[in-house]
């Protein structure tokens, strides 16, 4: 994979950077409630600052639909930014236009501006040409930091990048590099563990992994759908029955291309969903009450597993084994997840995750510093997984 990144900038003194970050935070009573992503960007401002340019950030918040609703202004991110710069922040109201330009005219070199959210604009979202260009008059050169909107091809993910000398951010490289260390050119063997409730939406992900991984591991919701198309007794368990034969398609094609499939051995059952609620351990082929549901993997499918990591050099991680929120049906994505991690540590593995409930699942088992790379982008890192191209990295190829 190549990419042009901030070594290629050069003389970048007095020039005006354009960053597309990913400032889309949590916020609570209008407070950043959770400052992951604006700490991710840190690296790539300071770069760019102590190279003499001056740095205009450019970011949406929400869903605005191309109008200025004014709770969704970027302005309440302005204080944390600053207190994690150390340095003043200016904030413009719009992200371009007359309001944009005087404000970044009146920048001083090294000096950082956030951007009135881009998605206030209707041709964000629709990558309008004459959006872009506007964007584009704003500045000297394009850095695309925000990977978790990579798979988006708007004008400040995409369109931008194709009309100023465009480079990779610190987090992007970051994510890039691991990313394909992952799956792009990964040590083998390669082991991959995909969980979450449905096959539907991960149809795209496991078709493409059975082809490249040499172990996949299914879990959670899903892993039920695959134990039902092979006539086992599921009970009451979340599945999705009429998904069974592109499961058995699955089964053959993992086979044909030499493939291990990982499906659970034993089970966790219970009648209810509830913390502390009586469960039982059965083998997955044994009979389940008609009014019992799947919940977990049990011990034996761990240790199977885990015996899986210990075999393997590269470890992809994408979704709980159980229903990890609810205790006690989060143990076999825990001891997995600290598995992983102790693992990773050693060196003996490459292991990288990611997706939404993938980062909560690993930070409920308190091994996320341990993994060799977290991504926290949702959609891009699935996409990615997919072998889908993503417009706002294929902008950057060198």
């Amino acid at each position: 994979m190549t990419f042009r990144t901030l070594d290629d900038a050069k003389d970048l003194a007095g020039k005006t950077a354009l960053v597309r970050v990913d400032f889309n935070v949590p916020m609570e009573d209008g407070k950043v409630s959770d400052d992951t992503r604006l700490r991710a960007a840190l690296p790539t401002i300071q770069r760019l600052r102590d190279s003499g340019a001056k740095v205009a950030l450019l970011a949406h918040f929400d869903r605005p639909k191309g109008k200025r609703v004014p709770e969704m202004s970027l302005q309440p991110v302005v204080d944390d930014l600053e207190l994690l710069i150390g340095a003043p922040v200016r904030f413009a109201d719009d992200c371009v236009g007359d309001v944009a330009k005087a404000a970044l005219d009146d920048l001083d070199p090294g000096g950082v501006i956030l951007l009135e959210n881009v998605r206030f604009h209707a041709g964000e979202e629709k990558n309008d040409a004459a959006f872009a260009a506007q964007l584009a008059a704003l500045g000297d050169l394009y850095v695309n930091d925000a990977f978790s909107a990579a798979h988006r091809a708007h004008a400040s993910t995409e369109g931008l990048a194709r009309l100023l000398p465009a480079y990779a951010g610190e987090a992007m490289k970051r994510e890039l590099e691991a990313l394909d260390a992952a799956l792009g050119n990964p040590v083998k063997p390669v082991l991959g563990i995909v969980g979450g409730a449905k096959v539907s939406t991960k149809l795209d992900l496991l078709k493409n992994l059975v082809g490249r991984l040499d172990r996949l591991a299914i879990g959670g919701g899903m892993a039920n759908t695959f134990l039902f198309a092979q006539g086992i007794d599921i009970g009451g368990s979340l599945a999705e029955r009429d998904m069974a034969e592109t499961a058995r398609e699955i089964i053959a094609e993992a086979e044909a291309k030499g493939c291990e499939l990982l499906l659970p051995i034993d089970v966790v059952v219970a009648t209810e969903v509830k913390p502390g609620a009586e469960t039982r351990t059965v083998l997955a082929r044994e009979e389940i009450d008609s009014d019992e549901k799947i919940l977990d993997a049990g011990p034996l499918t761990v240790e199977k597993l885990v015996k899986a990591m210990a075999l393997s050099r590269t470890l992809i991680w994408n979704g709980p084994l159980g229903v990890f929120e609810v205790p006690p049906f989060d143990a076999a994505t825990v001891k997995a997840a600290q598995a992983a991690g102790q693992l990773a540590t050693s060196g003996a593995i490459t292991a990288v995750a990611g997706g939404g409930d993938t980062v909560s699942a690993l930070n409920h088992a308190g091994v996320v510093d341990q993994m060799t790379f977290v991504s926290t982008a949702g959609g891009a890192f699935l996409e990615w997984m997919e072998g889908k191209p993503l417009p706002g990295v294929e902008a950057l190829r060198a």
